[in-house]
């Protein structure tokens, strides 16, 4: 009997694709620490791929596939348990509805979880490194922005949770330092699973899953070259994000000096 604590990694066993027809691709494993991608236009199957694996899908969702942790089936109650279940997810809208401040949450998950007592202020100053909105610890949940919320579960979900498996889903959307959040989670051994369209996340992770019409049809490993075309974008990225900044503060962009070669083509 598998305890999803101590996950190692996991397997995807294939299904089908939207026409029933067999996924190009019988098996995926992931191992802990690993950082995936999950690519394609929408409506191929993205969203339903990290859906089989939060459920952990047993050939009965609609897409017949199946999922193994450390290569065995899961027990009925680690699927259907909430109190068990340890994969977390980071949806594209995300909104507190508690009416409390941020210490206060954290306290009482850090508590629930066996935490020492300054692990949520080691949260709050993890997720400030992750958005440009700085997050106060007397801050109510129910005012926090976007990219805030996001930020704050993230730094959540490395520091506090004992989540071995985390699902996002367009990170890019959150307006927060995308890549040094997913560095962050990798970093604590966690297996990250990440649907993305942006280039730069696309190119952080060590392979990536294409769907099509509903089904897994590829998977594509990063290249050397690849990550050199990804060193470049973040430098891009990060200028965007000091632009935005700029913005932000009412300040002039003139302020604001583009990062050495940005002027230089990329190429393959």
């Amino acid at each position: 009997m598998t305890n999803i604590s101590d996950i190692s990694d996991i397997t995807i066993l294939g299904g089908v694709d939207k026409d029933c027809n067999p996924e190009s691709i019988d098996e995926v494993h992931i191992r802990s620490g690993e950082i995936v991608g999950i690519v394609g236009p929408t409506g191929s199957g993205k969203s339903t791929l990290i859906s089989d694996i939060e459920q952990l899908a047993r050939r009965d969702t609609p897409s017949k596939r199946k999922i193994l942790i450390n290569g065995e089936e899961p027990d009925h109650g680690l699927r259907m348990d909430t109190k068990k279940k340890r994969i977390a997810q980071l949806s594209q809208n995300m909104r507190f509805l508690a009416d409390m401040t941020v210490i206060d949450f954290l306290r009482m998950h850090a508590k629930s979880r066996g935490k020492n007592s300054d692990t949520p202020e080691r949260t709050i100053e993890t997720a400030n490194r992750l958005t440009g909105e700085p997050i106060s610890a007397d801050s109510q949940l129910t005012i926090l922005s976007g990219g805030q919320s996001r930020a704050l579960m993230v730094a959540d979900i490395a520091i506090i949770s004992d989540s071995p498996v985390v699902l996002i889903d367009e990170i890019e959307n959150a307006g927060i330092k995308k890549k040094a959040a997913l560095n962050l989670l990798s970093g604590k051994g966690k297996i990250v699973l990440v649907v993305t369209h942006d280039p730069v996340l696309a190119l952080t992770t060590e392979r990536r899953i294409v769907t099509k019409n509903g089904g897994i049809a590829e998977i594509i490993e990063t290249t050397e070259d690849e990550r050199q075309i990804c060193a470049r974008l973040s430098k891009m990225d990060e200028y965007l994000m000091e632009l935005r900044e700029a913005i932000r503060c009412g300040r002039s962009l003139g302020c604001v000096k583009p990062c050495a070669g940005m002027d230089q083509p990329l190429r393959l």
